[in-house]
C-alpha cells in the first residue's frame, strides 16, 4: 500500500516521525512542506519544479499518519505541538550538519497545503528565529471568521471536545472509517478516491497532469496506513480545540495562494489571512480549486527559496 516515508526521526520524547525529502538534496536552502488532512509526507506537487528549484524540500508525517507514531495516550492533538515537532527536527538538522562542517542558511522556508497551512503558520509564530518565508495554499480560515464547517459537524466536534482525547479520537475514527476503507480497497494509487481532500470538478485539469493522481493516491494510501486515527486527530486539532497561536504573531514574509474556484477554502479565506498576517500577499490561481498547489508549486518554491536568503 503506497510508499512509506523515506526515513524516520526520533523526537526527544521518543515519539517517531516519518519524513520524506525531495527536490535538490544538495541545495543549501531547506523548505518544509506540511501536508493536508488526510495526508502524508510523500506527496511532491510538481517533481519537475522541485528538481529545478534551489530547495531541499522535507515533509513530515503528522502523528498517526504514514510512518509517524500516533499522539501519546491522554494527549490532545495539537497544531502547535505538530509545529514544535518540526522545529525540533530543523534544529537537529542544523546542529548535525554544523558538526560535519555543512553551513546552511540559519532560517528555512515553510509551506502548508490546506490543514497543513495552520501548522506552517504555527511554526512561524512560535519559532520566528527559524523561518523567514512562509506560504499557505487553500488553508481554511477560522470557522468563526469565515464559516466553512457544516454546523452539524461543528456541533459533533464541540461534543467530542468535551471528552477525554482518546475517546474523542476513537469516536471520530469510527465516523471516518468509511474513508479509510475506501482508500484501502484500492489496489492501485490511481484508483484511490481523491475527493476526501476537497477536490472538485474544477480540479480535473490539474489532476490530469502527468503523475498527479498517482502521487495523490500514494499519499492517501500512506495517510490511512494506520487507519483513520491520523485524520481524526488532525481534524480534532483544529475543530475541537483552540488553535493555540495567533496569526498576527507570524512576522515572516508570507505568500497566500487561493484557487479561484476552491469550494473548500476559496478567496474569502485567503483574504482573511491577508488581513490577519502582518506581511502577506495574496495570489489567486484562476480556473482551479483546492488543488491549486500543483500549478502554483513553482511559484511557491520561488517565494520560499529565493536567490538571496538570509544567512
Amino acid at each position: 500500500m503506497g510508499r512509506m516515508a523515506a526515513r524516520t526521526f526520533t523526537l526527544r520524547s521518543g515519539r517517531v516521525v516519518g519524513l520524506t525529502g525531495f527536490g535538490d538534496a544538495d541545495a543549501e536552502r531547506l523548505v518544509i512542506f506540511c501536508h493536508p488532512a488526510p495526508g502524508a509526507s510523500g506527496f511532491d506537487p510538481d517533481p519537475d519544479a522541485s528538481t529545478t528549484s534551489r530547495a531541499h524540500v522535507v515533509s513530515l508525517d503528522r502523528p498517526g499518519y504514514g510512518s509517524s507514531d500516533p499522539w501519546p495516550h491522554g494527549t490532545w492533538p495539537s497544531i502547535t505541538q505538530a509545529a514544535d515537532d518540526i522545529a525540533e527536527y530543523v534544529r537537529s538538522v542544523v546542529l548535525a550538519e554544523s558538526v560535519i562542517g555543512v553551513s546552511r542558511p540559519r532560517t528555512v522556508g515553510i509551506v502548508g497545503w490546506s490543514a497543513g497551512g495552520r501548522v506552517a503558520l504555527a511554526f512561524a509564530a512560535r519559532h520566528p528565529q527559524l523561518v523567514d518565508r512562509v506560504a499557505i495554499v487553500g488553508t481554511p480560515a477560522p470557522n468563526e471568521a469565515v464559516p466553512w464547517i457544516d454546523p452539524q459537524l461543528q456541533a459533533i466536534s464541540d461534543q467530542l471536545g468535551a471528552l477525554a482525547p482518546d475517546e474523542a479520537i476513537d469516536r471520530l475514527s469510527g465516523m471516518l472509517q468509511g474513508q479509510a476503507d475506501a482508500v484501502r480497497a484500492a489496489t492501485q494509487p490511481d484508483e484511490v478516491p481523491v475527493e476526501f481532500i476537497g477536490l472538485g470538478a474544477v480540479d480535473e485539469q490539474a489532476l490530469a497532469r502527468r503523475g498527479v493522481r498517482d502521487r495523490l493516491g500514494r499519499m492517501l494510501m500512506d495517510a490511512f496506513r494506520q487507519g483513520a486515527r491520523g485524520v481524526a486527530a488532525d481534524i480534532l486539532s483544529y475543530t475541537a480545540r483552540p488553535w493555540g497561536f495567533d496569526p498576527a504573531e507570524v512576522k515572516a514574509k508570507t505568500l497566500i495562494v487561493s484557487g479561484q474556484a476552491d469550494a473548500l477554502a476559496g478567496v474569502a479565506h485567503g483574504s482573511w489571512y491577508q488581513r490577519a498576517l502582518p506581511d502577506a500577499e495574496l495570489e489567486v490561481v484562476p480556473g482551479v480549486g483546492h488543488l491549486a498547489i500543483v500549478p502554483a508549486w513553482d511559484r511557491l518554491l520561488t517565494h520560499l527559496a529565493p536567490a538571496e536568503v538570509t544567512r
